[in-house]
């Protein structure tokens, strides 16, 4: 049953419990797994200003899905959230609807430390960095030669620490060839720091990419690697639906997380769903469309109608795409929307 009567339930009984928001669809780094520098070079065109929803259309979105359908987590990605001038005033509005329980943000860290205390102050609750190594060159590597360096983005963790976000959770997209190297590196690195570093299955996410299984490192070796740093055992999940398999170093130093949506698909407690940038509601990371929720605000729908909108979407919902990835990739190939457009 759900934890409340609002609540709707998908078609394979799952609860919607988190909306993971995207505020914007630009970014400044150039990660192959999500913007190739190829594709999104200097001509790219992103989307002009009155296609992404305002603050206050998001706002409302959240507090609908909170208020009246028991959302409880709320993630603000991107492409760079920290992209979107004046997000501080976003959070502002967004901490103190009443049912919201964690508010979270998700950041490629290269402009963290210049804003992490403001978004303290206006009610952040938690920080998640990614940082897909902490060499120089490969960092270069991973994030497309962007301006930036492995160095800032950890004085902006160091920045975001002292504003008092603390456990701050570190992610590595891993990809064989590229930087399966640096797991030791980061393992080593953020151990004993109250930190949680998540190592991250190279997914298959959008068509740009270019994903190829045979770059997939597994959970396995990645669980390898870290244990040759310091031994692990494994720990139970924090909450229901939880995607990272959690463990602890047997000293008691630290803990890691591995999320292995490849090897060991985990669609069956999925709770996700993601608003884009330009206001469409979807219900799987692997989605080829969504429901235009801006469209529907924009002509005046009632906070009844919208949170109707929304149970309705979640209930018709029957994704799990990562249980079916093989068979579906061997069919007749499909567009998928890209990362930099729904947030991850």
């Amino acid at each position: 049953m759900p934890a409340n009567r609002n609540q709707p339930l998908d078609r394979l009984g799952r609860e919607l419990r988190e909306l993971r928001v995207s505020v914007t669809d630009r970014c400044n780094f150039r990660c192959g797994y999500c913007m190739p520098r190829d594709v999104f070079h200097e001509g790219h065109r992103f989307m002009p200003r009155e296609e992404i929803l305002s603050f206050e259309e998001i706002a409302r979105v959240v507090r609908v899905a909170v208020e009246r359908l028991s959302v409880s987590k709320i993630r603000l990605t991107g492409g760079e959230p920290l992209l979107r001038r004046d997000l501080p005033e976003l959070v502002r509005m967004l901490a103190p609807i009443d049912g919201l329980r964690d508010l979270t943000l998700t950041t490629n860290g290269h402009l963290l430390g210049e804003h992490a205390r403001a978004l303290a102050d206006a009610g952040l609750g938690r920080v998640t960095v990614s940082l897909d190594a902490l060499d120089e060159p490969t960092f270069a590597t991973m994030n497309g030669g962007a301006a930036s360096s492995a160095q800032r983005v950890l004085d902006g963790i160091a920045v975001a620490e002292a504003a008092g976000f603390r456990p701050i959770k570190i992610n590595c997209v891993v990809i064989r060839g590229v930087n399966e190297h640096a797991v030791e590196a980061l393992a080593q690195r953020f151990r004993g720091t109250g930190h949680i570093v998540r190592f991250i299955e190279y997914m298959d996410v959008g068509t740009l990419n270019r994903w190829d299984a045979a770059q997939v490192v597994s959970a396995d070796e990645i669980r390898v690697r870290v244990a040759s740093v310091a031994p692990l055992e494994p720990l139970p999940a924090s909450h229901a639906g939880e995607v990272a398999e959690r463990f602890r170093y047997r000293d008691a130093s630290g803990e890691i997380g591995i999320i292995a949506s490849v090897t060991r698909p985990f669609c069956g407690g999925c709770s996700r769903a993601r608003l884009s940038a330009d206001g469409r509601l979807l219900t799987c990371l692997f989605a080829s469309s969504g429901f235009d929720l801006r469209t529907l605000m924009r002509a005046g729908t009632s906070d009844v109608e919208l949170a109707s909108a929304l149970a309705g979407l979640w209930e018709q919902r029957a994704d799990r795409y990562s249980e079916q990835r093989a068979e579906l990739r061997e069919g007749t190939p499909r567009r998928r929307l890209e990362m930099y457009q729904i947030g991850g």
